[in-house]
């Protein structure tokens, strides 16, 4: 057993409670994006919320869940994804083929930063940043498009489906005009009834 002297004076053991062991501090590596911090001053490394989510959940982006207006999704149409679903989070995601993007589609004609997609409150956009093959919206080449459920989303030759439910769920529209047509048919019932 070592015991040592630190410069207070009192005699530390590795059995004493007090003992403190020597710190040996690791160096932080620089980031490897420099306008992303990915450490503390301490060393500790940094995690977005998404990321944070992402590896709780142990998808990393991928998607198994329903799609829903405040949780939508993009959903691979392409051969080359099989039917893989990416959830959008709130905020701001990149999309493109590195692995260091929110949202990784491999492909030769996706770039290796090809787009943004904000999700605000609901409210999808899609941005193109400089990609070499493009960012189309329902066969429109664009700089920026808002996304609405069922549109069609290519980046280069690899195509996605935005879904703000699932496939075969009803439009809540429906529902609405279900509910005026029941009041007014409701309506029509009590004035016959009254008249009569």
């Amino acid at each position: 057993m070592h015991c040592r002297k630190p410069a207070c004076g009192r005699l530390q053991c590795p059995t004493d409670p007090m003992f403190e062991a020597p710190m040996n501090t690791p160096r932080p590596s620089l980031p490897a994006n420099p306008g992303k911090r990915s450490s503390g001053p301490q060393g500790t490394r940094l995690f977005a919320q998404e990321d944070l989510r992402a590896l709780a959940s142990g998808t990393d982006g991928v998607s198994e869940g329903r799609a829903s207006v405040h949780k939508p999704v993009l959903e691979s149409i392409s051969p080359e994804l099989g039917g893989r679903r990416f959830s959008i989070h709130s905020g701001r995601q990149t999309i493109g083929r590195l692995a260091s993007n929110d949202i990784v589609v491999s492909g030769p004609s996706v770039s290796s930063s090809h787009a943004w997609i904000t999700n605000q409150q609901g409210r999808c956009v899609i941005t193109n940043t400089l990609s070499t093959n493009g960012t189309f919206v329902n066969g429109k080449r664009i700089h920026q498009a808002t996304l609405r459920h069922g549109d069609r989303v290519r980046l280069g030759e690899v195509e996605l489906v935005f879904l703000t439910r699932d496939r075969g769920s009803p439009d809540p529209r429906h529902f609405v005009r279900l509910a005026v047509a029941l009041i007014v048919l409701s309506g029509l019932a009590a004035l016959a009834w009254w008249l009569l």
